[in-house]
């Protein structure tokens, strides 16, 4: 079971600032930017298993105190840089979340043995074949 974004909102915290770069008018005077933060250590709404997981795979984005802090500054509007953080964010939890199939072992049939031993020897009589011409 994966844990949507939608359900920890309250326990996401967001801060907008005015982002760099081009824009115009508009990067001077609109708080467009999103810096978004996710207590992982503390939150109540996740396994220990996926929190261990998250924490991991999140590198650098995860701080010290266990919050992955997650900017986004690709759009234009506050709205759609929110929306792309949760985003981001719901990927990382749907990857901690995945459960890998164990691996079986299993060993190389007969035939697969003896055709890869055949092959051997051919190669072999090819290369033997490649050397100087004897004198008899």
């Amino acid at each position: 079971m994966t844990v949507r974004v939608e359900t920890l909102e309250s326990e996401l915290e967001f801060r907008f600032y005015r982002a760099g770069g081009p824009g115009g008018q508009n990067v001077n005077k609109v708080a467009t930017a999103v810096q978004m933060r996710f207590d992982v250590r503390n939150s109540p709404s996740l396994t220990e298993r996926v929190r261990e997981r998250l924490m991991k795979l999140a590198g650098a984005r995860l701080t010290l105190d266990g919050v992955i802090v997650i900017t986004a500054v690709r759009f234009r509007t506050q709205e759609r840089n929110r929306a792309d953080a949760m985003a981001r964010l719901q990927e990382l939890i749907d990857q901690a979340s995945m459960v890998q199939a164990r691996r079986i072992a299993t060993k190389p049939t007969r035939a697969s043995k003896e055709r890869r031993l055949q092959g051997k020897s051919k190669r072999g009589d090819i290369k033997s074949g490649r050397g100087k011409p004897s004198l008899d």
